[in-house]
């Protein structure tokens, strides 16, 4: 058993990757620019749970209460931008668009079985730097999409030494219903 914050998020295209990793990222003292790894939109932060190491127990329930969710629904389109924002004096973000119905149902799926750790509404977006992030940091035009076509369960690992995101289930978004697959298995 081990205590790991995760939540349930998806993941931009190699192409939206891509045109992330042009976006301008100049040396700023107190800022730490995220890496490819960590660029996720979280539909529903779920704070440290404690898990198991090979997953079952609440993963599975969680897994499976977002499968039953999202059961029959088609792939969305997520959009990034228009521009970057500054959040809090300590994030600059890329504000994601489209998922709003996709993360309603992600969150009413999984509130009993993990309460809610974060102000609602809950708003997504994709982290691009941390720290003490000066106001003229944010305001770069973007506009990148994508098709979404899976909701991952994903443990941070992190640590002071790097980023460490892992994927622990993968829940497919299709006009049928289809089986999800275990990351791990």
């Amino acid at each position: 058993m081990s205590v790991v914050r995760m939540s349930i998020a998806v993941r931009p295209s190699a192409a939206v990757l891509d045109a992330l990793r042009d976006l301008p990222r100049p040396v700023v003292r107190g800022v730490t620019w995220s890496v490819p790894e960590q660029w996720i939109v979280k539909l529903r932060p779920l704070g440290h749970l404690t898990v198991p190491a090979a997953g079952g127990g609440l993963e599975a329930a969680l897994v499976d209460a977002v499968a039953d969710a999202v059961e029959g629904a088609g792939p969305v389109e997520c959009v990034l931008g228009p521009r970057t924002v500054r959040l809090g004096g300590q994030w600059l973000a890329a504000p994601a668009r489209g998922l709003d119905e996709l993360g309603a149902a992600v969150f009413d799926a999984t509130s009993p079985i993990v309460p809610v750790t974060h102000p609602q509404p809950f708003r997504a977006d994709l982290v691009l730097a941390r720290g003490r992030v000066p106001a003229d940091l944010a305001g770069t035009e973007i506009d990148l999409r994508w098709t979404v076509e899976q909701v991952v369960l994903v443990a941070d690992r992190s640590s002071p030494r790097g980023a460490r995101l892992e994927d622990r289930a993968e829940v497919p978004l299709a006009s049928t219903p289809s089986a999800c697959r275990r990351a791990n298995a």
